[in-house]
């Protein structure tokens, strides 16, 4: 990679994670001269620190859940679109529920969801061991969908940037944007310490710093880090075919006040390699990645209670990464209309896997060809200056 920056650019994608990194491809094989830009490493914030788990059935009806299985078409031929790897398993993913109250709320987002052409079945607890073995019997019931995935985090990323470079686009880490310059309310440059770069757009990708990037243009972006702190096990046997959440985690996802000071939602995936990643925590802590031994303690009781086998595991490692959350749970994408030129692609919490393929065709259909093949409305930045309605 040249040290030397490019002067100019017709899109500067701001965010080296698997937002930056699947926009800079969409774009790239539209013909665009793209230029991303990361301050740290490639794949080293957010999309390095969490699980790959693509699941559809955690989305609440509407866009959110439209904008997932618009992505979840795409999945099963990017290793061959991209031409990596991405130790993708579509096998499936279920929502385990332990209680009435769990039953009910949950049966009640399946039927939604069903309306809405989504294949997603609810199992009793007997038909949940069935499929899964390694469950406890205790386990009352629980959803499945066969649509829900495993990807490698990382693995995705750089491969949407390799193929991104491929198709003639510049990478650049370790380069932070010190200022975006604006002239007569449109974009007109990105000043880095490698040197300015003119463009006519600029998109936002950065994840939880995306509200530092907003400032350089005036701009209030309410993206907040939610911390996920996750467990890694040692490597076992082939024990879990398909990706868990539990009924909790939605809860803690959607409104954390349900939630309370007891186990924290459970998120359970065994990787292609064989470690069990165990998870997570949503807490609000600034950018703090430390993790704790309460939370530790809280993951451990919550997934050993659903994978009894578990409790035999050697625990290697933990780690915590930050999720960008916004106020409504949905991602910020789009135009913003008092900055011309200026892009959201940013917000996506825990959906970023998920979201990430059609967030990058999106973002390119809007910046290429003037309008996306699904509107983006109701998820730019101005639905937060709204107000209320009466």
């Amino acid at each position: 990679m040249s040290d030397l920056l490019p002067r100019q650019a017709d899109v500067i994608v701001i965010g080296g994670g698997v937002i930056g990194a699947s926009v800079a491809y969409h774009l790239s094989r539209k013909n665009l001269d793209v230029l991303v830009l990361e301050k740290s490493d490639f794949a080293s914030g957010t999309s390095s620190a969490c699980d790959g788990m693509v699941f559809l059935q955690s989305k609440k009806p509407g866009v959110h859940l439209q904008l997932a299985m618009a992505s979840r078409k795409r999945l099963d031929d990017l290793p061959e679109e991209l031409d990596s790897d991405i130790e993708l398993r579509s096998n499936g993913g279920l929502i385990t529920i332990r209680s009435e109250a769990e039953l009910q709320a949950v049966k009640c987002l399946a039927e939604e969801q069903k309306r809405i052409g989504l294949d997603v079945s609810l199992l009793d607890g007997r038909q949940a061991v069935d499929l899964e073995p390694c469950l406890s019997g205790e386990i009352l019931a629980a959803a499945f969908c066969p649509l829900d995935a495993q990807v490698n985090p990382i693995c995705l990323t750089l491969a949407f940037l390799r193929a991104a470079k491929r198709h003639g686009a510049s990478l650049f880490s370790r380069t932070p944007v010190g200022a975006i310059h604006v002239k007569g309310g449109r974009i007109h440059a990105v000043s880095t310490p490698r040197g300015v770069v003119e463009s006519k757009t600029v998109v936002n990708a950065a994840g939880v710093y995306a509200p530092q990037v907003g400032k350089m243009v005036g701009l209030d972006v309410p993206i907040t880090p939610r911390r996920g702190q996750v467990l890694v096990t040692e490597a076992l046997p082939c024990t879990l075919t398909r990706c868990l959440l539990s009924a909790k985690y939605l809860a803690a996802k959607y409104d954390p006040g349900l939630v309370g000071g007891e186990n924290p939602g459970i998120s359970i995936e065994q990787t292609r390699n064989g470690n069990f990643l165990l998870g997570s925590t949503r807490e609000f802590v600034g950018f703090d990645k430390r993790t704790t031994p309460k939370a530790m303690k809280e993951i451990l009781a919550g997934t050993t209670l659903i994978i009894p086998r578990l409790r035999d595991a050697h625990l290697i490692r933990t780690f915590a990464g930050l999720r960008p959350y916004t106020p409504d749970g949905l991602p910020i994408l789009g135009r913003v209309p008092s900055v011309e030129g200026f892009i959201m692609a940013a917000g996506h919490e825990g959906d970023g896997m998920a979201l990430s393929p059609i967030t990058g065709q999106l973002t390119a259909e809007l910046i290429a060809d003037g309008e996306p093949s699904i509107s983006l409305e109701p998820l730019g930045l101005e639905r937060f200056s709204l107000p209320e309605p009466s």
